[in-house]
């Protein structure tokens, strides 16, 4: 497959090689366009060049970043926020004592918190932002 390049460099050998009337009006457009043709294509090549350089600084930036990411967050959880201790998450190493599910009633996201903050009373959401409040009343507990 050809390049842009090459393709500009055959149209103006194409044009060159043709038989057309000296000077007339017609060929000056022809090689104004081919000329203006040839430029694009330098330019594009140039463009191409320029982000297969970027591609690459990306990449290297990526694999530095990961590591980078593997060196700080290598001792905490893998999980997110709102994910973490899920029933299908082994990463954890929670006892099931640990931390209580609630199911936010605004946007029915399950989130997992400690007693900690169950003893906050109030919480934002951190799926949706609703205050979700907690009463904890001692006949409850008698029952």
């Amino acid at each position: 497959m050809m390049t842009v390049t090459e393709k500009a460099a055959y149209l103006k050998g194409l044009v060159e090689m043709a038989h057309f009337e000296a000077d007339t009006d017609e060929v000056k457009i022809i090689k104004a366009m081919v000329d203006v043709i040839d430029e694009l294509a330098l330019t594009v090549a140039d463009l191409e060049d320029e982000v297969a350089s970027l591609n690459e600084l990306v990449d290297e930036l990526d694999e530095d970043l990961g590591e980078v990411e593997e060196y700080l967050y290598d001792d905490e959880c893998c999980c997110d926020d709102d994910c973490c201790c899920d029933d299908d998450c082994d990463c954890c190493d929670h006892d099931e004592n640990d931390y209580f599910e609630v199911e936010c009633p605004a946007c029915g996201e399950t989130i997992c918190l400690d007693e900690s903050v169950l003893d906050e009373e109030t919480i934002q959401c951190p799926a949706c932002g609703e205050t979700l409040e907690f009463d904890f009343d001692e006949d409850e507990d008698e029952e």
